[in-house]
């Protein structure tokens, strides 16, 4: 793979509520927008409205490519129950070839 081709992959990350994360991934699998998300259980402490909250959430960490971005950020926006959700793109410097390949196979299937 070219090293303009692996550019085209990214890693986005979203936090949701517990009991939310699958259904999630799955929609944005069936929407070909990622190629895979790996759902983790995490503890988040932010700040929200002047007070400290600290909650359980799982971490969806997205593998989609720059091409899918916009239109998966819009998704993960409209399907989220929080004002303002955490959606962070994080480019793919280098990667095993293979597997970059596919991700970027994986969404460029047509519906």
């Amino acid at each position: 793979m070219q090293d303009e081709e692996k550019k085209k992959v990214v890693i986005v990350l979203c936090t949701v509520p517990p009991g939310m994360a699958h259904t999630i991934a799955t929609q944005l699998l069936d929407r070909h927008l990622a190629a895979c998300v790996n759902i983790l259980p995490v503890r988040s402490v932010y700040r929200w409205e002047g007070s400290v909250c600290d909650e359980p959430e799982d971490l969806l960490v997205i593998k989609t490519t720059s091409a899918k971005v916009d239109e998966l950020k819009s998704a993960l926006v409209s399907m989220h129950p929080y004002d303002i959700p955490e959606v962070l793109c994080l480019p793919v410097k280098d990667g095993y070839d293979r597997y970059l390949s596919w991700v970027a196979g994986e969404v460029s299937v047509r519906q």
